[in-house]
């Protein structure tokens, strides 16, 4: 069986990549437009364990109120906080910011091609300095997503299960990233992954690599690429208070940097656990309601008991801040935040 031809993946995209609001068109590419760095660091980041569905409304947010690295870098934190809510993985936010910060302070606005230099940059791993130096600069680097990894199984009928061979599939990424147009390259194998090579029912009539591809040789396509088992979830608790002033001003407290959600504004809480302490932020009549927030984070399912109360003016909380209704913006809570106020709503 021949060897994949990057000429013949590359021939396929320009006719058929996906129109995205952070990409050069090939059209445009081959006319001589360059990417711009700070749209495709600024994808690449949102799009971390998110997909392109969801991740479009709010790049097109972001790059409108912060048209450059320069401008992100001078915004307020919570300001960028409140924007990605309900993107999640919220460390991406903070680092969001702390990279914009590096590369304006010490690279004078400019992100630097070295892919050893954009490593160095907070919230930059190693897959998306590849994806940076290749898609922004034109560099032959190895770039490998979970739609890369897929179609490299398939390409070599690779049984071998994921996460323990990401090594190999690596191996044979780098293997076909070609010198010539890396970085349309490396795109095209992403959309080859997430409209042709799919994880189910995939189209391979339609595969540019079809013939070449052992897998669809030997009829193991849709059972690649393998994976281990996945361990199951374990489930905490807590609490959420929801404190409401007589003149409806909401308290809220920001959460600490470090940990899930953090520096974001949310409801004063217990800790998640098996057996969470009840300890309310405030001195007040508390009513627990019969309906709890439920939410799946990446390690562990979630269930909220909520508790409200009404709390007269003058009363100092423990924890938290009063924030005045009129300040109080339901969409720059995170989504665990949301479902807990949405419970209160609907009791």
């Amino acid at each position: 069986m021949p060897a994949a031809d990057p000429a013949e993946l590359l021939e396929w995209y320009d006719h058929h990549a996906r129109d995205l609001p952070w990409r050069v068109s090939p059209a445009r590419r081959l006319a001589g437009e360059t990417p711009d760095p700070y749209r495709i660091w600024m994808s690449e980041i949102m799009l971390q364990q998110t997909t392109v569905a969801a991740v479009k409304d709010y790049f097109h947010a972001f790059t409108t109120r912060w048209p450059t690295v320069e401008a992100l870098a001078a915004a307020e934190d919570a300001d960028v906080m409140a924007a990605w809510a309900g993107l999640g993985y919220y460390a991406r936010a903070r680092n969001l910011l702390k990279c914009a910060r590096v590369v304006t302070k010490e690279f004078k606005g400019a992100f630097p091609a070295d892919h050893a230099a954009l490593l160095g940059l907070p919230g930059v791993g190693p897959y998306t300095a590849a994806a940076l130096a290749s898609i922004a600069f034109d560099v032959p680097a190895t770039v490998v997503d979970g739609n890369v990894e897929r179609v490299m199984a398939r390409l070599h009928d690779e049984h071998a299960p994921l996460p323990g061979s990401k090594a190999i599939l690596t191996e044979y990424a780098a293997d076909l990233t070609p010198d010539v147009r890396p970085g349309d390259y490396a795109q095209a194998v992403m959309d080859l992954g997430a409209t042709i090579c799919t994880p189910r029912n995939p189209a391979c009539g339609l595969c540019p690599w079809r013939t070449n591809c052992a897998a669809w040789a030997a009829g193991t396509a849709t059972e690649l690429p393998k994976k281990a088992p996945k361990k199951r979830k374990p489930t905490r608790l807590g609490i959420a208070y929801l404190a409401r002033r007589v003149d409806g001003a909401w308290l809220l407290e920001e959460r600490p940097e470090k940990g899930l959600l953090g520096g974001m504004l949310g409801w004063p809480g217990s800790d998640w656990n098996e057996a969470p302490a009840d300890n309310p932020p405030i001195r007040a009549e508390w009513k627990a309601l019969n309906a709890e927030a439920r939410h799946t984070f990446t390690h562990f399912h979630l269930r909220l008991t909520v508790k409200t109360a009404l709390v007269p003016m003058g009363r100092t909380p423990k924890r938290g801040r009063f924030v005045l209704a009129e300040d109080f913006d339901r969409q720059a809570l995170p989504t665990v935040m949301r479902k807990a106020f949405d419970v209160t709503q609907g009791s």
